[in-house]
């Protein structure tokens, strides 16, 4: 099982960053994916979140008229398109696989580093 996010990089506030999630080795269309941040010294939160067929969508607060999640369960791919970015915005950002409720499986990519700064 792989979870590879890709995309993330420096940039000035105001500016756009899509990020990436490649999925392998599960069944991508059976997960619900969710992006989650963790800034230094703070908890990991959950940033975006996208329902496994893609037909819902939840956002943190923050995050809100910002950011958009989508996938695309035929390259079996997950994006988070992020616009209008603020310094606080600048975290790690992982890439989530969730699958069941009393029972889970949950797979998480090893992230990749976003800064937003002038």
């Amino acid at each position: 099982v792989q979870l590879v996010e890709s995309g993330g990089g420096l940039v000035q506030p105001g500016g756009s960053l899509r990020l990436s999630c490649a999925a392998s080795g599960f069944t991508f269309s059976r997960y619900h994916m969710n992006w989650y941040r963790q800034a230094p010294g703070k908890e990991r939160e959950l940033v975006a979140a996208i329902t496994d067929a893609g037909g819902r969508t939840n956002y943190a607060d923050s995050v809100k008229g910002r950011f958009t999640i989508s996938r695309d369960n035929t390259k079996n791919t997950v994006y988070l398109q992020m616009n209008s970015l603020k310094p606080e915005d600048t975290a790690v950002y992982y890439c989530n696989a969730l699958r069941g409720v009393v029972v889970t499986q949950e797979y998480w990519g090893q992230g990749t580093q976003v800064t937003v700064s002038s």
